[in-house]
Formats: C-alpha cells, sequence, structure tokens
C-alpha cells in the first residue's frame, strides 16, 4: 500500500455531479464576474459562521490584507502576529504597509501565546492578528480581552479553520474580522484560489466590497483606490456544493485524529492537543520529534507521505530579512519548526490507510 499526504483528485471525485452541475449553472447564467453566484455563497457562508457579512474575494491572503487596509492601517503602524505560522500572515500586513511584530506561541498548541501579546504592545500597534493554527482556533477569550483593554482590533486567519469552535462559536465570528482561504487543501476548499472576508460589522463590509472590485460598487466610478480581488463566481458555485458537506467532513477528521491519537500514544512523538471548549476541525495533523528527518525518511520509503508545515519561520525568511531577526530570536517557534510533521488525513482517508500509516510510524520509531 502507498498513501499520499494528500489526493486531491479523490476528494473532487466524490463530489464530481454536484460540482458538474455547478459549473453548469455558472456557464448557463452568463455572469462570470460577481453576480448571484457569489452573493449566494456570501449569504450562506456568513450564516455558517454565525457572522452578519462576507465578502468573497481573491484568496486568503488578500482577505487579510483587505481588512488591514479597510481599518486604515499602513505605514508606519505595527500589527502583533504569531511568530509561528505560514508567512501569508506576515505578508498581509506587509501589502498593507504595516510592520509585522512576531510573538511566540504555546507551547502545547502550538498558536499565539495570549500571555505573551500585551508585552509586544507598543504606541504603533493597531491590531492583534491571530492564527487559528491547523484547524485548532487560538485562545481567544483573553486576546479579546486585551484588545479591548488597549482599544486594538483583532483580525482572525481562519484559513486553516473552517467550522472550528471556540466556547461554541465558529472561527469566523470570535473577533472583529476574520479571513478565510478556500485554496484547494483547506477544509473548505475551490477547485482553485478563493477567499472571504467574514464580519458583523457592516461597514467594514463595504469597504472590503469596494476595495475588492476597483474601489468601486457603480461601474466606472472608482470611490477608493482598490484593487482586483473578486472571488469566481464559478469557484462560489463549487464552494457552495461543498459547504453543506462541510460539518461531516470535519466530523470524519476528528474521528481520523482521535484513532490517531490513540494509536500514537505512548510513542515518543509529542502528540496535537485540544484544549478544553474548542472544537478542533484538523486541517492537519501535526506530531513533534526531534528525529523528524529520520522518521520522514523512513515514512516515505515504506510509501507514506508526509509534508512539514513549515521548514522555516517567517523571521527567518530572506523576505523578512529587513527586520533583523536571527536564528534563536524566537526559540519556541524555531523548535517546533525543526520538530514538526504533518501526517496523512483528509475525509477521504480510509480506514485501512490510516491503519497503514499509524504502523508505519510505530516500526519507524522502533527502527530508531
Amino acid at each position: 500500500m502507498r498513501v499520499p499526504f494528500l489526493d486531491l483528485a479523490r476528494s473532487t471525485a466524490a463530489l464530481a455531479a454536484e460540482l458538474e452541475a455547478a459549473c453548469r449553472r455558472v456557464l448557463q447564467s452568463g455572469r462570470y464576474i460577481l453576480g448571484p453566484e457569489l452573493s449566494d455563497f456570501e449569504r450562506e457562508f456568513a450564516q455558517y459562521c454565525g457572522a452578519r457579512h462576507c465578502v468573497g474575494v481573491g484568496n486568503g491572503l488578500e482577505a487579510l490584507q483587505l481588512v488591514l487596509r479597510a481599518w486604515g492601517i499602513g505605514a508606519g503602524d505595527e500589527v502583533i502576529v504569531p511568530a509561528n505560522t505560514y508567512i501569508a500572515t506576515w505578508l498581509a500586513v506587509s501589502h498593507a504597509g504595516a510592520t509585522p511584530v512576531p510573538v511566540e506561541p504555546d507551547g502545547a498548541t502550538l498558536n499565539i501565546d495570549p500571555a505573551h501579546i500585551e508585552q509586544a504592545i507598543t504606541p504603533r500597534t493597531k491590531a492583534i492578528l491571530v492564527v487559528h493554527l491547523y484547524g485548532l482556533t487560538a485562545d481567544m477569550a483573553p486576546i479579546m480581552d486585551l484588545a479591548r483593554r488597549r482599544r486594538l482590533k483583532v483580525l482572525e486567519d481562519a484559513a486553516q479553520a473552517h467550522g472550528a469552535r471556540y466556547h461554541g462559536r465558529r472561527a469566523g465570528n470570535l473577533a472583529d474580522a476574520a479571513g478565510f482561504s478556500f485554496y484547494p487543501t483547506k477544509n473548505l476548499g475551490a477547485v482553485g484560489d478563493g477567499g472571504a472576508v467574514v464580519t458583523n460589522d457592516a461597514e467594514l463590509a463595504q469597504e472590503v466590497r469596494l476595495l475588492r472590485n476597483y474601489g468601486s460598487e457603480v461601474s466606472y466610478l472608482s470611490e477608493l483606490p482598490g484593487f482586483n480581488s473578486r472571488l469566481d463566481p464559478i469557484q462560489a458555485a463549487f464552494l457552495r456544493a461543498k459547504l453543506p458537506r462541510l460539518d461531516e467532513s470535519n466530523a470524519r477528521r476528528r474521528r481520523l485524529a482521535s484513532e490517531y491519537s490513540s494509536r500514537l500514544a505512548g510513542t515518543r512523538l509529542r502528540l496535537p492537543a485540544e484544549p478544553a471548549n474548542h472544537e478542533h476541525v484538523w486541517h492537519l495533523y501535526v506530531v513533534r520529534t526531534s528525529s523528524r528527518e529520520t522518521l520522514r525518511r523512513q515514512l516515505k520509503e515504506r510509501g507514506v507521505g508526509t509534508l512539514v508545515h513549515y521548514p522555516v519561520p517567517p523571521h527567518l525568511q530572506p523576505a523578512y530579512r529587513q527586520l533583523g531577526y536571527g536564528p534563536g530570536a524566537f526559540p519556541i517557534t524555531e523548535a517546533m519548526h525543526e520538530e514538526v510533521l504533518s501526517l496523512p488525513l483528509s475525509p477521504e482517508l480510509q480506514d485501512d490507510e490510516l491503519d497503514f500509516v499509524a504502523t508505519a510510524v510505530m516500526e519507524a520509531l522502533r527502527n530508531h
């Protein structure tokens, strides 16, 4: 048996009839930019998140960037970000013209540690950009309390957390606004790029609608120096076909993650956590080991695909050399990036495939 890390063709095939019908619907409509297919998805996804507004945009990075710009955040401003995240979180801040200020993660959840945020705040801080990493929401209550006390905006990077809950509320409805990605690998993935801003703030939603469409609400009249960042109607149609299955597929992810944790308990691996009052949606199942490269090589030899999310933290990327952070600047983050390994997990992963992966992991661990 061979188990790839992810087989997108398999997940697409499972919904082939619904996706083909969605495609035909858009083709026959003649509305290929904005239009009712997009507005219907925006309404449905806002309702799913428990929020009032959703604005479809080009991708997850631009969702975050457009919110920051709509808030007037730019040159000379600072935005608190997790040190441990995908670089897109930082890029959104940079593209808005502001400076990302990193904060170390909690060692158990790998999400930003609320206890370390306040010491990073300066007079130039305008917002906190939290990430719900791997499908687990950040600890939002203390973050929101701090933000309200210091009069800061809070933006959720919910790119990996479609359907995740914190104290019963879904990601996308935990802060002032949220940015989602619909990249094909996500829990709710399009068949191409896509993203959305979700918020309860009507003024913010309207500002983002203008910014995504050349700053224009009326053709050929731009109220703002905007962008071209619109969620394609055909991707919106695909997402509408998938959205009713999201809770079911997340439940399947939870069952698979629970089985991994049961099978791998007692090994030398550090297994992922799920704190009380969080409902993890397991975008990724990430273990930690000091012998990651050895384990990864042995799993590859056994036919198991793995990935590293992420091998190089943002502060050590060449793109952020100008910020002056070197090795050792964020030791918790750097240790994590040396140890994390993602095992195969998707709703289409079969029980015998998970058994094969878990067995391969245990055999590899016994051999080193």
